[in-house]
């Protein structure tokens, strides 16, 4: 019995768990081997942690190590030269530059253009109202400036000492001078382009021959104070152009509304571009 005691001391615990079994199966050698095993292990797990934490130290010494050696500079202090002071001449006191020059005030002038009547009215700037009209002057191209009145009523008679009249004396006009500038201008019923669909309308093409291409010339005549017209007169190159302009303007019997100044109604002069074309 104590001879089996001391034999089962000095087995190891495989060997008491293999006793009488099969040893050659794998389960015991894995069993015996294991802590050679994990020994082994260890150390090798241990020696490349230990490469990887020191690896960035030697990379350093090595860096080091190929380091060229430091340069000496010779730092010799450099005597600093004053410059001499930059003395400025005085120049005297120039006059003062003369004022740029006064630009004149330019006149507003605002488009005033009488549409021309063809066969194929083309879309043209009507004039502006009287209102617009009675405001600054008017011509052939717009203008910006200063409003300066179209028409400036004449100064008062001066006064001869006598008591002055309550009512205002507005200056007479003439009932035979025929205007051409008026506060309110003439106009048809309907306004101008109503005028020039009636010239064209009314224009006998048969009188042309049909081949004289773009005709044109300036119809004048005077709107009476009765609203009629007189006085027509074209001033073309072609006669029969002019001619059966004339015609068709005295043959439109409709009356205008006769221009007037102070509220007095004028003869008045109108003038009215005409341009045709005719092909053949």
């Amino acid at each position: 019995m104590a001879d089996e005691n001391a034999y089962s001391q000095n087995l190891s615990l495989d060997e008491i768990v293999f006793e009488n079994r099969n040893k050659s199966y794998g389960a015991y050698d894995i069993r015996t081997q294991y802590p050679r095993l994990l020994t082994k292990s260890f150390i090798i797990g241990t020696s490349l942690f230990l490469l990887a934490a020191l690896s960035p130290f030697i990379y350093l010494t090595i860096q080091k190590m190929n380091e060229p050696p430091p340069q000496e500079v010779n730092a010799d202090l450099v005597e600093i030269l004053e410059d001499d002071p930059i003395i400025e001449e005085v120049k005297p006191d120039e006059p003062p530059p003369p004022p740029p020059p006064k630009e004149e005030e330019k006149i507003e002038v605002i488009q005033n253009v009488v549409p021309e009547p063809v066969k194929a009215p083309k879309i043209e700037t009507p004039p502006p109202p009287i209102s617009k009209q009675l405001e600054t002057q008017t011509g052939l191209v717009a203008q910006e400036g200063v409003k300066a009145p179209a028409y400036t009523p004449p100064p008062p008679p001066p006064s001869t000492g006598t008591k002055a009249s309550t009512a205002e004396v507005k200056p007479q006009v003439s009932d035979t001078q025929v205007y051409s500038e008026v506060e309110q201008t003439a106009e048809f019923p309907g306004g101008i382009n109503a005028f020039r669909n009636k010239v064209s309308g009314n224009f006998d093409g048969s009188a042309m021959n049909g081949d004289e291409g773009t005709v044109k010339t300036e119809i004048t005549f005077v709107v009476e104070r009765d609203g009629s017209i007189t006085d027509v007169k074209a001033n073309g190159k072609n006669a029969d152009f002019n001619s059966e302009a004339v015609r068709t303007i005295k043959s439109i019997k409709n009356k205008w509304t006769p221009a007037k100044i102070n509220g007095q109604s004028v003869r008045y002069r109108f003038r009215l571009p005409l341009t045709m074309n005719f092909e053949g």
